[in-house]
């Protein structure tokens, strides 16, 4: 017999679980962010299920499965064990890794846990949704995929070669599963946009030494260099950048140049590098109201701003998703949750919020519309300036020092 942890009394508070990786920033504030909003929720009450007040509560575990170090199945003993002793009844923020993410899926399908995903970004998760419905449901993704990152990046180069003719680039990626895929996705979607793509060079977790990379960058003549990073040693890659004084603009995403803290931490050596933050939110966009309440409000309660580019957004709007689908549903049963889920239809700090088919939150360049990302560049004063997409846009792209145009 498979235990069922949604069949509960009903005055016990809905609980949600956090299986992630909690030592790496992505997920601390992620877990920051749920708390965030589950603490607003229960101040008004809590999630209102047939007319009754259900506060909401967080369980959190450090599965570590961003760590080279943790194997997937031990991973999944920690998404387990939440399953079984914490008795939740849903996951948001989910694993870190998109391989731990996909070899969840089995257990979310046998215990019926409704899953909102806010990091790992392999599409192949939501395709499996459209393989095997029937099996797969419960599993939902609120931030951006490789798909979506892979469109904004293109959007990007595409910007910067009409403002200043570029057209030789090289990419530099984590050797995991969503950066090797958007790679070689972007290395074959660039060369049929007239660019050279002069080399595609990947680098293990943990890696620490990015020099020889650079010197093929430079000697090849690359105007871009593309870096597709999730992990902290990575910013040990601008620094050799900067001290090699390579002239190449740095256009892609690289974790520890995200937040407002870069800056400091790299000496103010940073000026013209362009990264990606994955979900508006994580940024504060003017043009989107919510955007900047959520930012203020992260800011007031943690006394810090947001660090990471990716998962504090979708992580707490997904507290706001799944809480909106139970109030509709009127139950916390997971197949009546996973049908409201589907309905969502939602104004957050992310831009609007829908699924399509495939449980994938769609991602689009007018947040009146779709959520979004945006690609910000660091100014000479130290601020972050969004460039695009032209919707959102505060400034224009210009280059760093010693960086001439091709015009």
């Amino acid at each position: 017999m498979v235990f069922m942890p949604w069949s509960v009394q009903a005055s016990d508070p809905i609980i949600i679980g956090v299986p992630t990786s909690l030592g790496f920033l992505e997920g601390a504030e992620g877990l920051n962010s749920v708390n965030l909003a589950v603490e607003e929720i229960n101040a008004k009450g809590g999630v209102s299920i047939k007319g009754e007040k259900r506060l909401l509560k967080v369980e959190a575990i450090d599965i570590r499965d961003a760590a080279p170090v943790v194997p997937v199945p031990e991973a999944l003993l920690g998404i387990e064990k939440l399953i079984l002793e914490k008795k939740i009844k849903a996951i948001v923020l989910a694993p870190f890794r998109s391989e731990a993410l996909l070899a969840s899926m089995d257990l979310i399908s046998k215990y019926k846990i409704p899953m909102l995903a806010t990091t790992a970004m392999a599409p192949d998760y939501t395709k499996k949704v459209l393989e095997n419905y029937d099996k797969y449901k419960y599993c939902f993704r609120v931030c951006l995929d490789a798909g979506y990152l892979v469109g904004y990046l293109k959007g990007s180069m595409e910007s910067v070669q009409k403002e200043y003719g570029f057209k030789k680039v090289y990419l530099m990626h984590q050797d995991v599963a969503w950066a090797r895929g958007t790679a070689n996705a972007l290395a074959g979607i660039l060369k049929g946009a007239g660019w050279e793509v002069l080399g595609v060079e990947s680098y293990p977790t943990g890696a620490g030494d990015f020099s020889a990379g650079l010197m093929k960058a430079r000697q090849g003549g690359a105007q871009v260099i593309l870096p597709i990073f999730d992990m902290p040693q990575s910013g040990i890659l601008v620094k050799q950048w900067n001290s090699m004084k390579v002239p190449a603009l740095m256009l892609g995403f690289i974790s520890p140049l995200a937040g407002p803290g870069a800056w400091k931490n790299f000496d103010g050596k940073i000026d013209g590098d362009m990264n990606l933050i994955f979900e508006i939110g994580n940024v504060p966009v003017k043009k989107v109201p919510k955007s900047v309440a959520f930012y203020d409000a992260y800011k007031k309660k943690y006394n810090k701003e947001i660090e990471a580019g990716h998962c504090p957004a979708p992580a707490y709007e997904s507290v706001y998703i799944l809480a909106e689908a139970m109030e509709r549903a009127g139950t916390i049963d997971p197949d009546a949750v996973v049908s409201a889920l589907e309905k969502t239809d939602r104004q957050g700090a992310i831009g609007r919020i829908r699924f399509g088919k495939n449980h994938q939150v769609v991602y689009g360049n007018d947040p009146k519309e779709t959520a979004m990302a945006a690609m910000i560049q660091w100014s000479k004063t130290g601020t972050r300036e969004i460039v695009f997409p032209e919707s959102i846009a505060d400034a224009k792209i210009h280059l760093p020092e010693g960086l001439k145009s091709a015009k």
